[in-house]
């Protein structure tokens, strides 16, 4: 869910699931920046895997895949920020 942008950003909120993914892809030209504000996810970069919990982030830059998993029992709250925002 969107929560605000600007023409250079936008910030999001994930809620994942307990078991839901979302697979591993690449945006060109956007970087992404995930916040976990709640619960715990394994999170893909570049090949590389790694947990991450309440109050930790990754970054993840543009043309470099990135994917993540909710692998803990309850739901998954991420706050992320993508720069520059996706067009629709």
């Amino acid at each position: 869910m969107a929560l605000t942008g600007t023409e250079r950003f936008q910030l999001d909120l994930y809620c994942v699931a307990p078991g839901q993914a979302q697979k591993p892809h690449i945006h060109d030209a956007q970087d992404k920046v995930y916040y976990v504000l709640k619960g715990a996810g394994r999170f893909s970069l570049a090949g590389r895997e790694e947990t991450l919990k309440e109050g930790e982030a990754l970054v993840a830059p543009a043309g470099v895949e990135h994917g993540l998993e909710n692998v803990g029992p309850d739901p998954l709250l991420i706050l992320v920020l993508v720069a520059p925002p996706p067009k629709h």
